[in-house]
């Protein structure tokens, strides 16, 4: 394994962490007895195996169902300076509450301390303040941290860059979940501004969310030929010295074995991934020309700002790499998730468009006459039935 130090926080993390969102048995939290045995038994066959290969990093939420309560079954029978232990509980506007769902964390747990707690969804204004308000979830963090209950303290954001850019530059946070990858570089400007603050860096979900790259198009495996998708995702984020841990959400011990074998390229990582990535963009701009290619996302306001609250970033996301790259699957699964009226996939989709209503949202953009047809596109490639998060379902 390699790691980096994570920031300011000192620590050494693994380049992988293990995330515990898809080993749990359910998304609901449960009693102890509605917890199979062999689903107890793959979750710490999947813990043993990260730790083996020196993933110490166990990252996981109070919303995450039964995760914490099956973890609390084997964190405690580990050597606790071995491991690095992160929870997550969302911000809310009572810091009572708050600590209440941070002490229930804890009682799930059975340890006496975590060494990242994050404020779970800084996702728009209302959680910033809801952290940050006089009383608030910080506050309470902060007394935690001087109790020796929590070490460090974080955030982890689905939100619009400007939003995470702003909670970073409070300075009051030591590390920051984000999403960032090959098919997501909106939000680069908030890396760079963690990296001014120096805060650890951990992307969220990267393989999943990344292009659902664990089980990807046919045309992505031979863009990619010799790595795998997944791999070649990870060193395109690894190869920037402001990424210092990403995400492997495994189900079971052999999820990470595709990951790990990527190690072997950690230290030609640039030049091993750079044929890779010309094929990849040059497929694109086959498809939708070198100019949208590099410049698609210049000039595009935030959904805040538009109209119905239309994702216009996301949209053209989804369209610029879903389209030439056939991440198909992934590209519907995202979009139909906008209009849930949640703030985890912000915004609403392109369903009914007023072209003139857009165009003096659209004047900062090189493309502003395309745009309207491309959304029109883009919603009869993508659009279907509502999608709902993991956790709804």
């Amino acid at each position: 394994m390699e790691y980096r130090r994570f920031g300011r926080t000192g620590l050494q993390m693994p380049v992988f962490s293990c995330g515990g969102m898809r080993y749990q048995h359910k998304w609901q939290e449960l009693t102890w007895d509605e917890i199979p045995p062999e689903g107890q038994a793959n979750l710490e066959a999947t813990i043993h195996r990260a730790l083996e290969l020196g993933i110490n990093h166990i990252e996981t939420a109070r919303g995450y169902g039964s995760s914490e309560m099956q973890l609390g079954r084997v964190l405690p029978t580990l050597p606790r300076e071995r491991i690095i232990v992160q929870t997550k509980v969302g911000p809310n506007p009572d810091g009572q509450e708050f600590l209440q769902r941070f002490e229930r964390s804890m009682e799930c747990l059975q340890l006496d301390h975590v060494d990242l707690l994050s404020f779970h969804g800084i996702n728009d204004q209302e959680g910033l303040d809801f952290v940050l308000q006089q009383g608030g979830c910080l506050e309470v963090a902060r007394q935690l941290q001087r109790e020796g209950r929590v070490r460090f303290v974080g955030f982890s954001t689905h939100g619009a860059c400007s939003i995470i850019v702003k909670a970073i530059e409070t300075g009051e946070f030591d590390y920051v979940n984000v999403h960032w990858y090959f098919v997501n570089d909106l939000n680069w400007p908030a890396i760079l501004a963690a990296e001014r603050q120096d805060m650890g860096v951990f992307i969220i979900s990267p393989t999943d969310k990344g292009g659902m790259l664990q089980k990807p198009s046919a045309k992505m495996e031979a863009l990619c030929n010799p790595l795998m998708p997944m791999q070649f995702n990870d060193l395109y984020c690894l190869v920037r010295p402001q990424v210092h841990t990403l995400s492997i959400g495994a189900a079971r011990p052999s999820d990470f074995d595709a990951h790990v074998a990527m190690l072997e390229h950690y230290s030609d990582a640039a030049s091993t991934i750079a044929p890779i990535e010309q094929r990849i963009r040059a497929e694109m701009a086959d498809c939708l020309g070198a100019a949208w290619v590099q410049r698609w996302s210049e000039g595009l306001p935030e959904y805040t700002d538009v109209p119905g609250e239309v994702n216009l970033q996301e949209i053209l996301r989804l369209w610029t790499y879903g389209k030439p790259l056939d991440l198909m699957e992934w590209a519907r699964s995202r979009y139909n998730l906008m209009g849930n009226n949640n703030n985890w996939a912000p915004g609403n989709k392109a369903a009914e468009l007023d072209a003139e209503a857009f165009a003096p949202y659209l004047k900062d953009s090189p493309f502003a006459d395309r745009i309207p047809d491309i959304l029109r596109q883009a919603h009869a490639l993508f659009g279907g039935e509502q999608e709902l998060r993991l956790s709804q379902k």
